[in-house]
């Protein structure tokens, strides 16, 4: 018959079980700050998406605008093909609204009207509350949009290359009869405070004459 004892089984001792202890919670820190720095990264690009967004549709809305040479509620506004076939001074479109009375379908009648000056950019998107709004001034979602802004600015292309031949090269200046070509820069700010992230879009406009005034 053997004589031996068992061996008694040992524990963790009070040591290892500290240190156990100390990794493991160092191990957690790590991984919520890798959670928390991904969850903040991950938000980003849906923010920029739906900046990106924003600025197309803008975008769209000044270049589908008429860009006559007289404002539309001009009778001529259809036929005449230069400034001076408009009814007066007054109907001739230039840079910014025209003070003339009744403006045709919206506010911004005229590609021309979305900015008072050249270079300039303008919040022609919100109401005096800072919500976005589409071109009659409706809020468009303001809780989902809060924090983004958006600006509209023209600048005058002084030669447009052709894609014929050169005769057919548009000139432009920023005179009522000359303002032939325009650069619209759309421009998106999001994220609130100093540190706002900015998309934005360029699109080009040209003139012709006689435009149909629907």
């Amino acid at each position: 018959m053997s004589t031996n004892q068992p061996r008694r089984q040992q524990g963790l001792s009070l040591i290892e079980l500290i240190i156990f202890m100390v990794v493991m919670g160092i191990g957690a820190a790590v991984i919520l700050q890798v959670m928390n720095f991904t969850t903040k990264n991950s938000v980003d690009p849906v923010l920029r998406k739906q900046a990106l967004l924003l600025a197309e549709a803008y975008l769209e809305e000044v270049e589908l605008a008429r860009f006559t040479y007289c404002d539309p509620t001009d009778p001529l506004a259809a036929t005449a093909n230069s400034a001076a076939g408009c009814t007066d001074v007054a109907h001739q479109e230039a840079i910014g609204q025209e003070a003339v009375a009744g403006a045709v379908g919206r506010p911004f009648d005229n590609v021309s009207d979305y900015a008072t000056a050249f270079g300039v950019a303008q919040q022609n998107f919100t109401n005096g509350a800072g919500a976005l709004t589409d071109v009659n001034g409706n809020v468009i979602d303001a809780a989902r949009l809060a924090g983004y802004t958006v600006t509209v600015a023209l600048n005058v292309v002084p030669a447009v290359s052709p894609l014929g031949p050169a005769a057919l090269a548009v000139t432009s200046n920023g005179t009522p009869a000359g303002m032939n070509a325009l650069r619209i820069t759309v421009q998106v700010k999001y994220g609130g405070g100093s540190a706002n992230e900015t998309v934005t879009l360029d699109g080009y406009r040209t003139r012709y004459a006689p435009r149909a005034v629907p």
